[in-house]
């Protein structure tokens, strides 16, 4: 069944996507018209695996700073879109770095990002986390493969589908709608004039030619998240599609009951599994 996006909310980057492709502007009635008349599109759909809990991803995945502004700015809602770059200045000039890792299986051409892993028993955790699921549980690949790895502190780790998170926000210039792969922006230092330069550039996607951010292509990843560096008594937020899918302890409204836990997460991508109205085929 195809599904039709209309931008409605703060940050609309599927929508975003779907009509920047085509030079349009987004805005509802170009949305609307664009499912009138009928092209669809096929979109990858990423599955978010956690023990026997699964969630299904189409738009990014965040931990560290843009989840942290994604989230914390909500008590600024009544600012509109601005929220997002008033607390992004706060959260720069109060800058968090977190410990954790990340494993993935990287796309061609880009096996060369980050260091070998040693898998382990890690294969038999995961094939058995994904046997033993109830219903779709998102597609099989071989876990052989899950062999490279970036030890933190992080400052962000973002993994996007499409290349807009918001109306201005150019996450992943370089994404596509179905290619099977997710790209993954990672930074682990910058500083902070730096930061605030880069957080800038986001509007035009030049903020993955800074040499403080690693840009890459992978078809699945691992995140282990943990505690702030600053601070080992405080953890993250875990963001996906704009929504909460897991609290730390010691963050914002940690009193409230979340999908998943603050440990470890795999994702997979499911090539072209969903389809989405869009203003070409």
């Amino acid at each position: 069944m195809p599904l039709g996006v209309i931008p409605a909310g703060t940050s609309n980057g599927m929508a975003k996507s779907l009509l920047d492709s085509v030079g349009e502007s987004c805005t509802a009635f170009n949305a609307t018209l664009a499912i009138i008349r009928g092209h669809k599109r096929s979109l990858d759909v990423a599955t978010v695996l956690q023990g026997q809990k699964k969630y299904f991803s189409v738009l990014m995945l965040a931990w560290g700073l843009i989840a942290d502004i994604d989230i914390e700015s909500e008590k600024y809602r009544w600012m509109g879109s601005a929220r997002m770059d008033f607390y992004a200045i706060q959260r720069i000039f109060c800058l968090r770095k977190y410990h954790g890792c990340i494993k993935f299986v990287a796309a061609p051409g880009f096996e060369n990002f980050g260091e070998p892993n040693e898998l382990g028993g890690e294969i038999d955790e995961l094939n058995s986390n994904w046997v033993m699921q109830d219903g779709y549980c998102g597609p099989t690949f071989d876990m052989k493969g899950f062999n490279r790895k970036i030890e933190g502190p992080f400052v962000s780790i973002w993994l996007h589908n499409v290349p807009w998170g918001g109306e201005d926000v150019l996450a992943a210039p370089d994404a596509k709608f179905s290619d099977g792969y997710l790209d993954l922006i990672v930074m682990k230092d910058c500083p902070k004039i730096s930061l605030a330069t880069l957080m800038g550039e986001m509007n035009k996607g030049g903020h993955v030619r800074s040499p403080h951010v690693l840009y890459l292509k992978v078809k699945a990843f691992a995140l282990e998240p943990g505690p702030r560096a600053d601070d080992p008594n405080k953890e993250g937020i875990i963001d996906v599609d704009g929504e909460v899918l897991a609290r730390g302890k010691g963050t914002y409204k940690c009193d409230q009951k979340t999908l998943m836990t603050y440990d470890k997460l795999h994702i997979k991508v499911d090539q072209g599994l969903a389809t989405v109205f869009s203003p070409i085929n």
